[in-house]
């Protein structure tokens, strides 16, 4: 963003001291990250006041600050413009500053999948595009605002994430960004504490359209009954289908290679791609990437070459060299039902290596039966020709305690990831693949860092 300060507060319609045209080129609430020519935004919390920075900030390079009206003391001989609330002062910010954007904006959620999506859907388009994404979580109230901020003039796709918690949430993002593409990659479990059902998960995923621009489009996992229903009800509406069995784009084939997924697509254009990752599930995320480039007027030709060129976010089914030559799968992001079934089939239906181990954190945030979740893994594993599984975390114990008739090695531990490395490491050779899946607080990393090898 650049945009001179005397605009910003026509934007706020708020009243401002020594406003002249100072260029502001970026927002900033954190005084610690305060570079040259930034507003600085501070925010008043239970623990610490931000207004106390403000002065700092300013020393740092920052060419103005938000001030809050009811805060007391505002510095006399600093640029400010005064607001009632610092949050929504942030967002009308990035309302007004998108309604000057002239490119093409794509919003991402769903349950699972939303920065691979995202990831490759910037890798698909920029080479032949100025792309700008959402960097790490910025994806909700706060951060989403802070990346359409970050929007340069001359960028031609913007891709958002959006993330959510509760009702009303997507569709606050997805007015604030007003998208020409939405995108939503699936309905899992995660949220279910707050939403009560993926009945109701999909209905909070499904007001990305809220925003949707008048010529927008929807790309939506077509595998998914009740997004089928719900965009069956609300007619007529341009959307486009993705999936394994019939959808508007469908997989035909995957092959696991060292190069990554090698896959075939039928549907709205033919071909085989290649992306950099290893799952069934990260080619479904793939199909919205191709549909989207195609929508934009990319060939053929160029998608396969830019996504089998594409870099992924770490730790969704990024491959990693491990001790005596094994392969060490890291998926270890995030975990849901859905997504943990997802990484059961790539381990059940690959072939890259002859042994495969399994390392399962705990899945959190799954409400009053987390505890029926994490039993009926069982089911899944028992279909799987596994050499070993080990367990790490308090509920994977009620996954350990299904488990006690299965062939392979079986191996529980609340919170010692040592003991976990120490028993694994025997088991490493160039046969060897172990897949590392749990939820983000589970750190499971800490196990992989014990088994790869170390770079220079």
């Amino acid at each position: 963003m650049k945009r001179n300060l005397s605009t910003i507060q026509q934007w706020l319609e708020s009243e401002g001291q020594h406003i002249a045209q100072q260029q502001v080129t970026g927002v900033c609430i954190d005084s610690r990250n305060v570079q040259t020519g930034d507003l600085f935004i501070p925010f008043r919390g239970e623990h610490v006041n931000g207004h106390r920075f403000v002065p700092g900030a300013i020393e740092q390079g920052a060419v103005a600050a938000l001030w809050l009206k009811d805060e007391p003391n505002p510095p006399a001989d600093i640029p400010l413009i005064f607001v009632d609330d610092a949050e929504q002062a942030l967002q009308q910010m990035a309302r007004s500053y998108r309604a000057e954007l002239t490119c093409t904006v794509i919003g991402v959620t769903g349950s699972n999948g939303k920065t691979s999506t995202k990831d490759l859907l910037a890798g698909v388009l920029s080479p032949y595009r100025n792309v700008k994404k959402t960097e790490g979580n910025f994806n909700n109230e706060l951060g989403l605002p802070l990346t359409l901020l970050a929007v340069e003039d001359d960028t031609e796709v913007a891709i958002l994430e959006m993330g959510m918690s509760g009702f009303g949430e997507i569709s606050f993002l997805s007015k604030l960004a007003a998208p020409r593409f939405a995108v939503i990659t699936n309905i899992g479990e995660a949220h279910m504490q707050d939403l009560g059902s993926r009945e109701g998960i999909a209905k909070a995923k499904f007001e990305i359209i809220d925003g949707l621009a008048d010529d927008g489009m929807l790309l939506y996992d077509g595998d998914e009954p009740l997004l089928q229903e719900l965009v069956a009800d609300q007619q007529p509406l341009r959307s486009a289908s993705f999936g394994y069995t019939q959808a508007d784009l469908t997989v035909q084939q995957i092959e696991s290679t060292d190069k990554g997924s090698v896959f075939t697509v039928s549907g709205r254009l033919e071909g085989q791609f290649t992306i950099p990752v290893y799952g069934a599930h990260q080619v479904k995320n793939a199909l919205a990437a191709i549909l989207i480039a195609k929508e934009l007027g990319l060939t053929e030709q160029q998608i396969e070459k830019s996504l089998a060129q594409t870099t992924l976010t770490d730790m969704r089914m990024q491959p990693v060299e491990g001790i005596n030559g094994s392969l060490l799968i890291n998926d270890a992001y995030n975990a849901a039902p859905t997504s943990m079934r997802a990484a059961f089939r790539f381990m059940k239906d690959t072939s890259v290596k002859e042994n495969k181990w399994l390392v399962l954190g705990d899945m959190l945030e799954l409400g009053p039966d987390e505890q029926r979740y994490h039993e009926e893994l069982a089911e899944d594993l028992r279909e799987m020709d596994l050499q070993g599984i080990a367990l790490f975390g308090p509920r994977m114990k009620w996954l350990a305690d299904q488990l006690t008739d299965y062939p392979g090695d079986v191996m529980w531990t609340s919170n010692d990831t040592e003991l976990l490395a120490d028993a694994i490491k025997p088991k490493l050779s160039e046969q060897t693949a172990v897949l590392f899946k749990g939820s983000r607080g589970m750190k499971l990393e800490r196990i992989i860092e014990k088994l790869r090898v170390k770079t220079s």
